[in-house]
């Protein structure tokens, strides 16, 4: 998750902050709600793209790791989606969807049992 965050960092400091920076020294800063869609409409890009795609981020790519669905099939666009939107609130409250991997039979994220996914070794 760390690497990940770096990542994401990266992501957000290219198509985040230098497009707002550009907007805001041509016309003023943008409201805050505005500010928090254009991290989160990013973010979703970013995932949701790579897990279609792919099946993995860079992060997961390195540490051999991809998302599957519960068949061990590639994803469907709506549960990308929907794995997405799950995860926020997993994270935001304190972390709830990432502890519950330690109570899950199966060790899965709370947002991937929401989703119907699973994140598998890579070959």
């Amino acid at each position: 998750m760390l690497y990940e965050g770096l990542v994401i960092f990266a992501v957000l400091l290219i198509f985040f902050w230098l497009p707002q920076a550009l907007v805001a020294g041509m016309w003023g800063m943008q409201s805050a709600k505005l500010l928090w869609l254009h991290v989160f409409l990013l973010l979703g890009f970013y995932f949701v793209w790579f897990w279609l795609k792919a099946g993995q981020t860079l992060p997961m790519k390195t540490w051999r790791l991809r998302l599957v669905d519960n068949k061990g099939s590639q994803l469907r666009p709506l549960q990308a989606v929907l794995r997405y939107l799950a995860a926020w609130p997993s994270v935001l409250l304190f972390g709830i969807g990432i502890l519950w991997a330690l109570l899950d039979k199966d060790a899965q994220f709370l947002h991937d049992r929401i989703a119907g996914t699973r994140i598998v070794k890579a070959d």
